[in-house]
C-alpha cells in the first residue's frame, strides 16, 4: 500500500491545516507482494533476452577501488535503465527499485548512492563503451522484435529512412559538466540522434551521442551516423535499400561519405550559398513543374497556407571547394512558391529571390562501396 508522512502542522485541525504550508510529505510503496511498476517485467525480461546485462559486463570497464564502484557493470546498467523505464529522472528517484516487492523482480537491488558512485567513476572513454552496449543491444532486441518492419508495396515501399538531427536537453545546475548555451538560447547539453524508421514503424534510435551545450550540430556527426548505419547493417533480416536524410545543418563532404561508405543514399537539405543561388537562377523556365500538396501546408515565414507548387531538378556537383575525392556528384532538387512576404518584395531583391522563395536538397543515390 502506499503510506504519506505528514509534518506535525498537518496532523492538526483544519485551522492548522489552513494556515501553515505543508513543510514535507513523502510517499512510500511498502506493500512486500507487489510492485509499483509492474510493466518493469517484461520490459527487463526482453531487455535481458537481448543481452543488455551481458554486454555491459562484457564492455564496460570501470576501475575497482576499495569500495568495488566498478563491481557489477552489468547489474547496474540493467537496473538505471529499469529505473528510467519507471519513471526515475535522478539518482535519488532510483529509489523506487527498493519499494515494496521490487526484490523479488531484481537479482540485485542496489541503493541510489551506489549506482551514483559507479556512475561517477566513468570518464569519456565510456561514453565509447556504452555507444558499443548501446548498438550490441540494438542488433539483439533487433533479433527478438520487428523493429523495422519494410512494406513490400507502396509509398516508401523497401526503404529504411535514416534521419539525423541534434536538440538541446535543459540543464539547471550551475556546476554541470559541459552545460553551456546553444543555437537556442537555452543552456543546456547536446544530444545528437539518429534515428530509422519505415513507412510501418515508429522511429527507432539507433545511434547517440552527448555533446556541449554549445557544440555546433555537424561537430561529430559523421562518426555518430557512420556508426549508426553499421548497427542498422547487423540488425537480423535488415537488407532493405537506406536513404540518410539530414537539414542543411548536415550539408557537408563528412556526412556525404559516411553516408555512401556505408552504402546510403543521401537526401540533405542545402544552404542557400551564392553557388546554390546561381545554380538555381539558370534552371530552364522550361524545366518547372507545378506540383499540388494533397494537404496544404501552413508557412509560418508568411502566415498563409500553401498548397501547390513548383519542381525542378539539375546535375549538380557538391562541395567543389573540397579536394576532388570529396566532392559528390548527384541532383539539386529544388521547389519554388511564390514569394508572399511584403517586407521582402518592398525591399526590391534580386529579380529571381523577389519572385519567388526556394527550398533545395541535394540527392544522391550511388554509394562508394
Amino acid at each position: 500500500m502506499s503510506h504519506v508522512t505528514m509534518s506535525h502542522s498537518e496532523r492538526g485541525t483544519s485551522q492548522v491545516l489552513f494556515n501553515h504550508a505543508r513543510s514535507a510529505v513523502s510517499y512510500t510503496f511498502d506493500e512486500p507482494n507487489l510492485v509499483s511498476a509492474a510493466g518493469l517485467a517484461p520490459v527487463m525480461a526482453l531487455a535481458q533476452d537481448a543481452g543488455l546485462a551481458d554486454l555491459a559486463e562484457e564492455k564496460i570497464s570501470v576501475r575497482n577501488t576499495g569500495a568495488d564502484k566498478g563491481a557489477n557493470a552489468g547489474a547496474k546498467i540493467s537496473s538505471l535503465v529499469a529505473g528510467m523505464v519507471a519513471g526515475a529522472d535522478s539518482i535519488d528517484d532510483m529509489d523506487l527499485l527498493r519499494h515494496g516487492g521490487m526484490g523479488s523482480v531484481f537479482d540485485r537491488v542496489y541503493a541510489p548512492s551506489t549506482l551514483g558512485s559507479h556512475l561517477r567513476e566513468y570518464i569519456h572513454g565510456h561514453v565509447k563503451q556504452l555507444g558499443s552496449v548501446s548498438s550490441g543491444f540494438l542488433v539483439g532486441l533487433g533479433g527478438r522484435a520487428p523493429l523495422l518492419p519494410v512494406p513490400a508495396a507502396g509509398d516508401g515501399a523497401g526503404t529504411v529512412f535514416v534521419d539525423i538531427d541534434d536538440t538541446v536537453i535543459e540543464v539547471f545546475s550551475a556546476k554541470k559538466q559541459g552545460a553551456g548555451y546553444g543555437y537556442n538560447s537555452t543552456r543546456g547539453l547536446n544530444g545528437l540522434l539518429v534515428t530509422a524508421c519505415t513507412s510501418e514503424s515508429s522511429p527507432v534510435i539507433i545511434g547517440q551521442q552527448l555533446r556541449k551545450g554549445a557544440a555546433h550540430s555537424a561537430r561529430g556527426a559523421d562518426k555518430v551516423l557512420a556508426d549508426a548505419l553499421g548497427a542498422l547493417k547487423k540488425i537480423p533480416g535488415q537488407d532493405a535499400a537506406v536513404v540518410a536524410r539530414a537539414d542543411s545543418a548536415y550539408y557537408n563532404s563528412k556526412i556525404a561519405g559516411a553516408a555512401a561508405r556505408a552504402g546510403a543514399a543521401l537526401s540533405v537539405t542545402v544552404r542557400l550559398d551564392q553557388r546554390i543561388k546561381k545554380t538555381i537562377a539558370e534552371i530552364d523556365d522550361e524545366a518547372w513543374e507545378r506540383i499540388e500538396y494533397n494537404n496544404a501546408i501552413f508557412d509560418e515565414t508568411t502566415g498563409t497556407w500553401v498548397s501547390e507548387a513548383e519542381v525542378a531538378e539539375v546535375p549538380f556537383t557538391a562541395f567543389t571547394s573540397k579536394s576532388e575525392d570529396q566532392q559528390v556528384t548527384g541532383r539539386l532538387i529544388v521547389r519554388r512558391v511564390p514569394e508572399k512576404n511584403a517586407a521582402k518584395l518592398a525591399a526590391g531583391q534580386d529579380t529571381i529571390f523577389d519572385t519567388y522563395r526556394h527550398h533545395g536538397f541535394f540527392v544522391r543515390h550511388e554509394a562508394l562501396c
